[in-house]
């Protein structure tokens, strides 16, 4: 039977909650073999972009003028820079400054995250640097003591770096202490399990493929369900004066 217009998907002023069921892909400049599935951009307020680039096999992204992160959900990217070639593997990520010359390419079928937000410089301070990694190599810490919630930290907590990305893992019944509300903007992408998510003042299923964005001052809680940890990939705009903001 037809849905009959049915989805969990939501669009509100202050946030957005956008399902598998609703995802439209597109090119993007750059692309060759590629398309993206684009869940925030400043269409909707946001300062920042986030999307999750499908790559066939060869397929390829180039670069752009603005700060990217990038996170591999499946696959092997190839990146190349230069006269250097690095593969980045299923959990891989990468920090890239902005105006840096680089190519993506797929060994194979390939998803990733691409984050993408024009760089706030602040007087006396550099860009920070290109900086990646792997989540399986990184140590996490307890979200205010509580062990059932993992907190790990992809990029330095350092003025060079105007954004932040962590890695946060949930135990089943695990929740957010508190209610958030504060001035930051949230991209948001589930990777495992389900839970219940407050935004504003609606309630959400949501659970392992959904993307949500947050803007500021949107009030915003999160419980894991199910009988498995959930775990979702963060962005968030940090470490600037709210007049910075681009």
């Amino acid at each position: 039977m037809h849905n009959i217009g049915y989805t969990r998907s939501s669009y509100q002023r202050t946030h957005l909650l956008q399902t598998p069921d609703t995802f439209v892909r597109t090119k993007l400049p750059g692309m060759s073999k590629t398309v993206a599935i684009i869940h925030a951009a400043p269409q909707i307020g946001a300062g920042f972009m986030q999307y999750t680039a499908e790559f066939e096999t060869g397929g390829s992204l180039g670069s752009n003028a603005a700060q990217r992160f990038v996170f591999v959900l499946q696959g092997t990217l190839e990146f190349r820079q230069g006269a250097s070639n690095h593969a980045l593997e299923q959990g891989s990520y990468l920090h890239l400054p902005d105006n840096v010359e680089h190519t993506f390419v797929a060994h194979t079928d390939s998803r990733a995250v691409f984050i993408e937000k024009p760089y706030a410089g602040l007087p006396g301070v550099g860009l920070g640097m290109q900086i990646g990694g792997n989540i399986g190599d990184l140590t996490s810490r307890g979200l205010m003591g509580d062990e059932d919630l993992q907190v790990q930290l992809l990029l330095p907590e350092q003025p060079e770096y105007d954004y932040a990305v962590n890695i946060m893992t949930y135990q089943p019944g695990a929740s957010l202490p508190m209610v958030e509300v504060h001035v930051m903007e949230h991209g948001l992408l589930m990777l495992e399990g389900e839970g219940i998510y407050r935004l504003g003042d609606s309630w959400y299923p949501v659970k392992a493929g959904d993307f949500i964005w947050m803007a500021p001052f949107c009030p915003q809680w999160f419980g894991a369900l199910g009988k498995v940890p959930a775990k979702y990939l963060i962005y968030k705009d940090s470490a600037r004066d709210p007049f910075a903001r681009s």
